[in-house]
């Protein structure tokens, strides 16, 4: 499966160019939120992208009704689509069946949820809501708005996976792609910065004084058959050599999830055909967590050795960013090659574990735009 074209939003950068660009300088993407919302948040700083203006990207009428979390998304999938070159024009009516699109998320946007459920509570009865709200505050609102606004009339997917959403969403678009279902599959993740996700992570993360900051972003990639794209004499940024997923219990456990990731990761690299000593690096999850780190950690040198590869600090750059994550690790291992051709054709992972104990791998050959396979 080849990567073709990627767009990101990130605390770092907007774009491919402007995120590698930066990625390379390894730019610490905090900053200071206080003035961002009228409500209060619980810490003055975060990841964020306090000036993100979706009307600035999209330059048209039609987005002023987007929560956050869908305005990331369409914008996000806008970038992906002019860096693989398959920008639609809107006055074009003809209509594209050939590409979907797969968006991994926790839940619906969560500021849009807290909204529209404040408002049920406290309307006078028959609990007159605001109806503009309720389509972004269920799961599906964004993937459908965003696939709506591009023209995308293949497949249309939402995959709840948390920290793991990345990993499931690509291998579900990559499972549509390689049986059929449509020629291209945009793929991606997002997840906004709100009050209301900022207090419930400050609730759940309370007293944990090691971990990363809160972020937000996006990152989609678009996915299309390797033999077909190289056959037709196209550039691709990266190969997605296998993606493996599993479930585990807790550390200890029969099901022990730091001996399932090591499984998880083997097995992918078998699937693969590469040998562990063959990877260069790995886009990791770790985030500061002492549990979810030390079973990663763990995890990696176990499946690759004691000659460990490279870690990227992504969160350290970009801030937690639960479903978004995952995208925006792969976004980091490709940043890496971009302007790199003497990286053309080495071998990394990015891994993700949530705290649940599902556990996952893609294994990624990324290629540089100078020199693309």
């Amino acid at each position: 499966m080849a990567v073709t074209g990627w767009g990101v939003l990130s605390a770092i950068g907007t774009g491919a160019e402007e995120f590698s660009e930066n990625w390379g300088q390894r730019l610490s993407g905090r900053k200071d939120v206080t003035e961002m919302f009228e409500q209060k948040l619980p810490s003055e700083t975060a990841c964020a992208i306090p000036d993100f203006n979706a009307k600035a990207h999209l330059s048209r009428k039609g987005s002023s009704f987007f929560d956050r979390s869908t305005a990331l998304s369409v914008v996000t999938c806008k970038l992906a689509l002019e860096d693989a070159g398959l920008v639609h024009d809107p006055a074009d009516e003809k209509t594209d069946r050939d590409i979907g699109l797969v968006l991994g998320l926790s839940s619906g946007g969560p500021q849009a949820m807290s909204d529209f459920i404040h408002e049920m509570y406290t309307s006078e009865k028959p609990y007159l809501v605001n109806p503009v709200l309720f389509p972004y505050a269920v799961m599906n609102g964004a993937a459908s708005a965003t696939a709506i606004w591009h023209h995308l009339k293949g497949v249309n997917a939402t995959v709840s996976g948390g920290q793991m959403a990345f990993l499931t969403a690509l291998r579900y678009a990559r499972n549509k792609v390689r049986n059929g279902y449509v020629n291209a599959a945009v793929t991606g993740v997002v997840e906004e910065f709100s009050p209301t996700r900022a207090w419930a992570s400050h609730q759940a993360r309370a007293g944990e004084e090691a971990r990363v900051d809160l972020g937000e972003g996006g990152a989609f990639f678009v996915l299309e058959d390797a033999q077909t794209v190289r056959t037709a004499g196209r550039d691709l940024d990266a190969e997605i050599l296998a993606v493996e997923c599993g479930l585990y219990g807790e550390p200890g456990d029969e099901d022990d999830p730091t001996v399932g990731m090591t499984q998880c990761i083997v097995r992918a690299l078998e699937s693969a055909g590469v040998a562990p000593g063959d990877v260069w690096a790995v886009a990791p999850s770790l985030s500061g967590s002492p549990k979810r780190d030390r079973i990663e950690r763990a995890a990696i040198t176990a499946a690759l050795g004691t000659d460990t590869p490279d870690l990227l600090p992504v969160k350290e750059l970009v801030g937690e960013t639960y479903s978004a994550a995952g995208g925006l690790q792969l976004a980091a291992l490709l940043a890496e090659h971009r302007k790199s051709p003497e990286r053309d054709g080495e071998v990394s992972l990015v891994t993700s574990l949530t705290s649940e104990g599902m556990a996952g791998v893609a294994v990624i050959r990324g290629w540089s735009r100078a020199t693309s396979a």
